[in-house]
């Protein structure tokens, strides 16, 4: 887990996507974990909310916190939803721990108009100073685990999502970097500046226009 600061009880990268998701939206939220953000969206978006988590202590802990919440795989499940049945799909800092985040994200365009996607950048300034310095896989405070026991099984970059966009001629509508807080670059860089310094991002895509305005199913 990212390390990141909190305003009033809320991780800010959570803020930031709440400020990225239109008010009263259908959403569903993909690895919803505790239900941190999906309660953040319904109280300060209104959103008719839906979530997917995999642990069951997870999906537990959103139950308590009264959310529409089902236990579920991202790689497996995801094909049960009809296409474009959501406004936005979110998927956060989840991507890089599934097993096959290319059909994920296929799916996520599938059954929402758009989708919301947070990472951590794995070609971050420090994570590429510590394996040219020491040799070996770093241990931050943004990558806690141990190679050994890291939830995360892929490894990718900015520019690497970039180009996944690009093969499956999805729409990048947004892309924002965070530092490692998860508060907001305020520079605007290029690619090759957001790749080295930014230790997170969040990204915006949508389907291509003819899909986006096709009924529902």
């Amino acid at each position: 887990m990212l390390e990141t600061t909190r305003r009033n009880g809320v991780r800010a990268d959570l803020r930031l996507i709440g400020d990225l998701i239109a008010p009263n939206s259908r959403v569903l939220d993909i690895g919803c974990g505790n239900g941190e953000l999906l309660q953040f969206l319904q109280e300060t978006r209104g959103v008719d909310g839906r979530g997917i988590e995999l642990s069951q202590k997870g999906v537990n802990e959103c139950v308590a916190r009264g959310l529409s919440v089902i236990q579920g795989d991202a790689d497996r499940d995801l094909v049960h939803y009809p296409d474009n049945a959501f406004d936005y799909v979110i998927l956060s800092q989840t991507l890089q721990a599934t097993f096959r985040p290319r059909e994920v994200l296929e799916q996520m365009m599938r059954i929402g108009r758009r989708a919301v996607v947070s990472f951590p950048n794995f070609a971050h300034w420090r994570i590429r100073g510590a394996l040219l310095l020491r040799g070996r896989m770093p241990v931050t405070k943004a990558l806690p685990h141990s190679w050994y026991d890291t939830p995360n099984i892929h490894f990718f970059t900015l520019r690497d999502f970039v180009d996944l966009c690009g093969e499956l001629k999805v729409t990048i509508e947004q892309s924002v970097a965070l530092d490692r807080r998860g508060e907001k670059i305020a520079f605007r860089g290029p690619w090759w500046f957001w790749n080295l310094f930014g230790a997170q991002a969040v990204f915006v895509l949508s389907q291509p226009s003819a899909r986006r305005d096709s009924p529902s199913s």
